[in-house]
């Protein structure tokens, strides 16, 4: 597995749990609370998921190395996930846990061999597939908190918020893109969408707030 080690694991989860730091600073903790549908959880409440959600790998994979996982088992390392995420009820308490339980994580992923991430992890019987290696689980993490972060980008976008390091073009440069439209013209057209969408949030996001 020389191709992608526990470093290549490490430095691809600190960029994703950076980005959500990122969401987590630029959203006021006014806006915690919102919701994008009623039953669907709050922004504090996803932010919260994630800072405890590598609790279960960690434990899993970093304390107990187990190779065989049992419903129980399972059934522990969620309780654990819940009580952390049931703590975590400021802003400021969201982003510590992000931040130091998100380094605890990708050291401990720094730390793993290629033999170690190669090993195998057994299932209860009746769960598709078997088995899965530590590898393909622990990627789970981070595929975990890029899909709960699509959720949070589009709340920015229903607050009308625009998220930190997108930058929108500016008006002044479209000018520009207009003299490449004839041999590009696919490029403007997506400009201009892309500054009438942010509008359309933005206009959304005044409404929800009245």
């Amino acid at each position: 597995m020389t191709y992608y080690s526990g470093k290549e694991l490490a430095g691809a989860f600190r960029t994703v749990r950076q980005n959500t730091i990122q969401t987590a600073q630029d959203i006021p903790e006014a806006q915690y609370g919102f919701a994008a549908a009623e039953g669907c959880m709050t922004v504090g409440q996803v932010l919260a998921h994630l800072a405890a959600s590598t609790n279960f790998h960690y434990q899993l994979h970093g304390v107990d190395r187990k190779s065989d996982l049992t419903m129980a088992d399972f059934g522990a390392y969620m309780g654990q996930a819940q009580q952390i995420q049931a703590a975590l009820t400021t802003k400021d308490a969201i982003i510590e846990a992000l931040t130091a339980r998100g380094e605890e994580f990708a050291s401990f992923l720094e730390s793993l061999t290629d033999a170690q991430l190669g090993e195998f992890v057994t299932f209860p019987a009746g769960l598709q597939p078997p088995t899965k290696s530590r590898f393909e689980m622990l990627l789970g993490a981070k595929e975990h908190e890029m899909h709960h972060r699509a959720q949070l980008m589009l709340m920015q976008r229903l607050l009308g918020l625009v998220q930190g390091r997108v930058q929108l073009l500016p008006r002044s440069a479209l000018f520009l893109l207009g003299r490449a439209h004839d041999r590009q013209p696919a490029l403007l057209d997506h400009e201009q969408r892309r500054l009438e969408t942010s509008r359309q949030c933005r206009r959304a996001g005044r409404e929800i707030q009245r």
